[in-house]
């Protein structure tokens, strides 16, 4: 896992549009880095949800977001829900390179705690907010724990949030005020 106050591992990828990403050319921005599970985890799609409906606020105040899902590019693409996120950039890393350079978790345990404790709730919140749910394509896993980084102006990485559950996440005031600060 990676710790407040460190370089962010820097990447140089295209996102599923076709657009080079490099992460050197944010050096003057705040950025918030979301690593999510596969295209139709409902509990991922809500947040990205979320996020979206405040992206331009945070824009507006200089900062950028940046996605990551471990399905293939083929997977998103055939999204309408995940082509509508753009202009954020969506990197597909079926293979987990960046998720384990941010030091993503792998977790059956927790993965089935949030599925027993919370999938019918979130299920039923992503149908009415319209978000995709559905299975997992070849590659994808059931085990992986989301996590969100705040990396600051110089690529520092400020804040970071590695989920206990599924639904736990950084909460969106925090995402904020660090746009704002």
């Amino acid at each position: 896992m990676l710790q407040q106050n460190v370089p962010a591992p820097i990447f140089k990828l295209k996102d599923i549009y076709d657009r080079m990403i490099d992460l050197e050319t944010y050096r003057d921005k705040k950025i918030f880095i979301g690593f999510f599970r596969h295209a139709g985890c409902p509990f991922c799609n809500l947040r990205v949800h979320q996020l979206t409906k405040i992206h331009q606020e945070l824009k507006d105040k200089g900062m950028e977001m940046i996605f990551f899902f471990e399905s293939p590019e083929r997977v998103l693409l055939r999204s309408t829900f995940h082509k509508d996120v753009s202009p954020i950039p969506l990197i597909s890393d079926p293979e987990k390179v960046w998720y384990d350079a941010y030091g993503l978790e792998s977790s059956g345990y927790k993965s089935a705690i949030s599925h027993m404790t919370s999938f019918v709730q979130t299920a039923i919140k992503a149908k009415k907010a319209g978000v995709p749910m559905h299975m997992m394509s070849g590659g994808e896993s059931i085990k992986t724990i989301p996590a969100e980084f705040l990396i600051d102006k110089g690529l520092t990485v400020k804040k970071l949030h590695y989920s206990e559950r599924l639904d736990d996440r950084m909460e969106l005031e925090e995402i904020k005020r660090f746009a704002e600060g």
